[in-house]
């Protein structure tokens, strides 16, 4: 078995895809729309299908807002320096919500950002993603 998608329920579609693709360099895979129940899809993700798990969007029409509750905790992306990472997204307009740097009681670098939907990503320096992730 392996990860294959995390589903996440967004407001406004195209503000998702341009947050994930044009701040964080992940790619747009693939949509479908579905008419009859009333939703849209699109899935994003580092390298395409199946080298890496993927962030599925659903757009449900009308819903322009959801509740995050307290069970959600964040996504988190592998890059290899997360300084310059925060730098890239502000730089995008991404909204960097705790600045590079050593996590709490260790030494391993940190970052989160938000979406436009206010789901938490956090950002973990990491050498082995040097070649993988768009944030670089």
């Amino acid at each position: 078995m392996r990860i294959l998608h995390t589903m996440l329920r967004v407001g406004n579609l195209q503000r998702s895809i341009d947050f994930y693709t044009q701040v964080l360099g992940m790619q747009l895979l693939r949509t479908s729309e579905n008419p009859d129940y009333k939703y849209s899809l699109a899935f994003v993700g580092y390298e395409g299908n199946p080298a890496q798990a993927e962030i599925e969007l659903t757009f449900n029409w009308g819903t322009e807002s959801y509740d995050m509750g307290t069970a959600y905790g964040h996504i988190a992306l592998g890059v290899p320096d997360a300084y310059a990472a925060c730098e890239k997204i502000k730089a995008a307009g991404g909204n960097v919500t705790r600045e590079a740097g050593p996590v709490k009681g260790g030494s391993t670098v940190i970052a989160f950002v938000t979406d436009p939907d206010g789901y938490k990503i956090e950002l973990i320096q990491r050498a082995e993603s040097a070649g993988g992730a768009g944030l670089r």
